[in-house]
């Protein structure tokens, strides 16, 4: 498909438009799913394990083959993973639309994650070669406000259609969406890939991280449900132990290895991918048990839940951008710091919330929480990759999305064990509501205390980072994506050694 005439000085917000459109969809199915549940119940007729799998295999198999999928990416092609990766997901959203049976809707669940994982780090990695770097972080800071959103808006989203057309609508929304966004994919966006495509992919790396991954999420998500000290939850991080050592050692030896593993000895780096993991351990901790809280002692519906979420989601996707700008400014430490800090302000807020709670009184956490999560999110995306040369954008961004998703897995089950230590009693008794109180609000403390962490990590950790590279995307000319990019030697320019 020939790609539209469009001046190359604007061919980068028409860019970031195209991924940030694909991008709403991936993380959208997030969040859209969980609503509708027990609608999927009764149309299935399945039981609670089934529906959890159709969360779950979601969540990992988009978790466990992001670091996989970013690679791919730089070597084979940004645009056609990309691409790649929206036929996949648009596929499987049909087939969910169509399951008429609980197995096949989770299998193609995990196709639906797989897809989102050729595609999530793509996003990045597409925008850090299309924009130079005096302007990264403002369209990172859309990315980031893009995909915030979409995480808010999708239990609205869910409801909304689950209750006017049906719960497979959730699903056959994705179809056509998919379609204009593999369209447009084609028609605006231009192929790049790394310059340095010697060593080609590297199998061994691709195979034990994504298994080591597997292994640790399906461990996090599973581990209130069978216990942290059973055997298959000791036997799941063993093994997730023992493949990512795998993983680390092949790394190290490999000439040409998939992730350049000495980029952790940079405190920036570090930094930002600690502040990745602690910024989705609060978000999913507050979508998940903020949504449970309303639904379940305040008596929301889930409509009334996602409208309830509107303020938060207006406020990440006003100050994610306004954030992107002010990185490109003065760095991204204090712009990260800063906004670890107010979520740390939402918990507290949240965790002081009782049985009888008012719109009035969730609306501070709302509104400070949104603020937050707008103002974290982009500027340590723009941290991560401001160490690495372009050629290396989509497995640094498989490495940072990891870091989100591992984080997001972590909250819930930190927040969930804590929660369920304190039910005592089943929920139809009278004294449940307390118990699930008292929970939730022990585990918004332990969040806000692990976030507040998070805050002065940043702070002691992240710095402005000079462009590693100097190429056509980091001077501010229109790149030429179809001559390769000269390789830069990460030794050289990250300062690894």
């Amino acid at each position: 498909m020939p790609r539209l005439a469009i001046d190359e000085q604007n061919r980068k917000w028409w860019t970031l438009g195209a991924v940030s459109f694909s991008l709403f969809m991936i993380m959208l199915d997030n969040t859209i799913v969980n609503v509708a549940l027990p609608s999927i119940g009764r149309g299935l007729k399945v039981n609670v394990s089934q529906l959890e799998w159709v969360v779950n295999a979601y969540t990992l198999s988009f978790a466990a083959l992001m670091l996989t999928g970013g690679r791919i990416a730089d070597v084979v092609g940004r645009r056609l993973i990309f691409a790649s990766g929206l036929v996949v997901f648009s596929l499987a959203s049909l087939v969910c639309g169509i399951a008429p049976n609980a197995a096949l809707l989770i299998a193609a669940r995990s196709f639906q994650g797989a897809g989102g994982a050729l595609m999530m780090p793509a996003t990045l990695s597409i925008i850090t070669n299309a924009f130079p770097a005096r302007e990264r972080g403002t369209a990172i800071g859309i990315w980031a406000g893009v995909a915030g959103s979409a995480l808010a808006i999708g239990p609205l989203l869910g409801g909304v259609l689950t209750e006017h057309l049906g719960w497979r609508w959730i699903f056959f929304v994705n179809v056509p969406v998919g379609v204009v966004a593999l369209v447009a994919a084609f028609a605006l966006i231009v192929e790049s890939r790394s310059a340095d495509r010697e060593g080609g992919l590297d199998v061994r790396g691709l195979l034990t991280s994504g298994a080591g991954l597997l292994a640790l999420v399906y461990a996090l998500i599973e581990g209130n449900s069978y216990g942290w000290s059973s055997g298959r939850i000791l036997a799941l991080f063993a093994a997730a132990a023992v493949l990512l050592s795998v993983f680390v050692v092949l790394e190290l030896r490999s000439p040409h290895p998939m992730l350049e593993l000495g980029l952790f000895r940079k405190r920036t780096f570090a930094g930002a991918n600690i502040a990745a993991l602690l910024v989705s351990l609060a978000m999913f901790g507050i979508f998940f048990f903020v949504s449970l809280y309303m639904q379940n002692i305040l008596g929301y519906s889930p409509v009334h839940t996602g409208v309830v979420f509107l303020p938060m989601t207006m406020l990440v996707i006003v100050s994610a951008p306004l954030a992107g700008k002010l990185t490109d400014l003065i760095g991204p430490r204090w712009p990260i710091s800063a906004g670890m800090l107010l979520l740390t302000a939402s918990l507290v807020l949240f965790s002081r919330l009782g049985t009888e709670a008012q719109f009035a009184d969730l609306l501070p956490g709302m509104l400070i929480g949104g603020l937050g999560m707008g103002t974290a999110m982009g500027p340590m995306t723009t941290a991560a990759l401001s160490i690495a040369p372009v050629d290396e954008a989509g497995v640094i961004s498989g490495v940072v999305t990891t870091s989100r998703q591992v984080g997001g897995a972590l909250g819930i089950a930190l927040m969930g064990a804590i929660v369920a230590a304190f039910e005592t009693v089943s929920p139809t008794d009278p004294r449940f509501a307390l118990q699930f109180v008292d929970g939730f609000h022990r585990a918004l403390q332990v969040g806000a205390a692990i976030t507040l962490a998070g805050a002065i990590a940043a702070a002691l950790l992240v710095r402005r980072e000079a462009p590693p590279a100097v190429t056509a995307a980091s001077t501010g000319e229109p790149p030429s994506f179809e001559r390769p990019l000269q390789p830069a030697s990460l030794d050289r320019v990250a300062g690894v050694r």
